[in-house]
């Protein structure tokens, strides 16, 4: 709905919401709540895109980043901007990195709000000065070792005639001191902690892009850190940490040690299932870029699917080879107004343990799941079980192989292959895509189905895979990329998504540690 200005009963409202400092789990669920309902999204520079997808397709969002010397807009031009945007009646959630009052200027945006007499609410967030040392394994405070801190803005307003930092007292008021948006200033701020008393041994650490799967952190003293930043030159955005509780990091560090810590993996997998495998990625340290090269979605025609449901009392053994076809077939089931009460004198059988724990879920007991989790495994664990001229109704993908069909009509069964879903090209993101392959910022691809195979390579091509691991959920899968000329260097043992995940891990990482997803 869109509001025009008038008085204050139709002003709007804004939530100044600190997003936390990168990795979209540390958003609080206010925060979250307040993306979901905004009509206009204000964000900086250090806001995940994860964290952006909660909001509804219809907000509008503005971007005002600031990094160093190149700011989109002035801080007095976003304060005018939610000013404008409130006054005409709109939701308005402000999105901060970190916290909105430890040096995010949320108290200058509130005030100008407040002036204005627009409602507002603060929405703390999860501050960098000490998630980003927590993810380096640095607890700002530890009972033997520190038990004060300081959060001091690194970056002072170049417009005060004077240092409103009295170093005197603060280079030795604390046993930590975290500095925030000071790599820009490092060597200033070295040179006045021990001019003023602090101990040039005293450990420091710089932790860039903290929280984030590219977090990289730089460790040395006060008498070596300026030389260790510009020989490794580490650039902002990063927080710096000065005190004893750096040498904690050697026992402490448990993100960085991640098996896929700092791997950029490759999903091909439809938008509506990449989240599982994207999530696995993400708790093994990795970064998960989504690329749906395919969506699910029904056949262009229902009529096969419904006139098998509504005659199901003809069928002896019903067959599942994936999670998409139960959920597509129940769909159409409930749809009908029928439920598993109609499948009571039906044999079911799946292939894989992901299809009958879908099956399951729906409260159906599977009779036959093969040990191998392919079409030949079935065919195998099904003889002997069958009879001659029984009636098979086996939903499926429109476009799959006919191995399984076959080989139940050469069993003597009668087989009705129904068209129960199809998969489809997407092709969004393509271009920054094939850029991330040409720069080689992707380090691995996983495929997990023919299907996203071939459209992958009528996407993006098989140019620049070159230094990229490829893998694939299972042999058929594989069988498609060495067809369409990409490599597979590992495919999983067990063709599931854990499966692919383990296989992942042992090729990039480490041993797969199952306790971590």
């Amino acid at each position: 709905m869109i509001l025009t200005p008038g008085g204050d009963d139709l002003n709007g409202k804004v939530y100044l919401v600190g997003a936390g400092p990168g990795d979209e789990g540390l958003i609080t669920k206010k925060g979250i709540d307040c993306i979901k309902k905004a009509d206009v999204i204000i964000y900086d520079r250090l806001i995940s895109n994860d964290i952006l997808t909660y909001a509804n397709e219809t907000t509008e969002f503005i971007y005002v980043g600031k990094v160093p010397n190149n700011h989109t807009l002035t801080q007095e031009e976003i304060n005018q901007l939610l000013i404008e945007k409130a006054e005409a009646g709109y939701t308005v959630t402000r999105l901060k990195g970190g916290d909105p009052f430890v040096f995010g200027r949320g108290g200058e945006e509130a005030k100008a709000l407040h002036d204005r007499k627009i409602k507002f609410e603060i929405i703390p967030g999860v501050t960098s000065s000490i998630a980003a040392p927590s993810y380096a394994g640095i607890p700002v405070t530890h009972r033997n070792v520190s038990s004060s801190f300081s959060v001091i803005t690194g970056h002072e307003n170049t417009d005060k005639p004077n240092s409103s930092l009295s170093w005197d007292k603060l280079a030795t008021a604390t046993d930590t001191l975290c500095f925030l948006m000071g790599i820009g200033n490092l060597e200033n701020i070295v040179e006045n902690l021990i001019k003023h008393g602090r101990d040039p041994n005293t450990p420091v650490a710089i932790v860039r892009w903290g929280t984030f799967t590219d977090q990289y952190t730089l460790t040395g003293d006060l008498t070596n850190i300026v030389q260790k930043v510009k020989k490794h030159n580490v650039k902002s955005p990063g927080v710096i940490v000065v005190g004893e509780v750096v040498n904690l990091r050697s026992s402490l560090n448990w993100f960085e040690t991640k098996p896929l810590f700092g791997k950029k993996i490759l999903v091909t997998r439809a938008r509506s299932q990449a989240s599982e495998l994207s999530r696995n990625i993400k708790e093994l340290g990795g970064e998960p870029v989504e690329f749906p090269t395919i969506k699910v979605e029904p056949p262009t025609s229902l009529d096969e699917l419904d006139n098998a449901i509504n005659n199901l009392g003809d069928y002896h053994w019903l067959i599942f080879t994936s999670q998409n076809g139960v959920n597509f077939f129940f769909h159409r089931l409930f749809y009908h107004q029928l439920d598993v009460r109609s499948l009571a004198n039906i044999k079911i059988c799946a292939v894989g343990r992901k299809t009958r724990e879908c099956l399951e879920d729906k409260g159906l007991l599977v009779d036959v799941v093969p040990k191998e989790y392919r079409a030949e495994g079935l065919i195998e664990a099904l003889k002997g079980k069958v009879k001659k001229e029984e009636k098979v109704l086996f939903p499926r993908a429109k476009k799959a192989r006919e191995i399984l069909p076959k080989a139940l009509k050469d069993m003597g069964l009668e087989v009705n292959v129904v068209p129960t879903y199809q998969t489809v090209k997407e092709s969004t993101a393509q271009e920054e895509i094939k850029t991330l392959l040409q720069e080689n910022e992707i380090d691995a691809i996983t495929f997990t189905s023919s299907s996203t195979v071939e459209n992958f390579v009528d996407l993006i091509g098989t140019e620049g895979l070159e230094n990229v691991d490829t893998f694939s959920i299972g042999p058929i899968t594989e069988k498609t990329c060495n067809d369409l000329g990409i490599k597979v260097n590992a495919t999983s043992d067990e063709y599931t998504i854990e499966g692919l995940v383990d296989v992942l891990t042992r090729r990039l990482g480490g041993v797969f540690d199952s306790t971590l997803i």
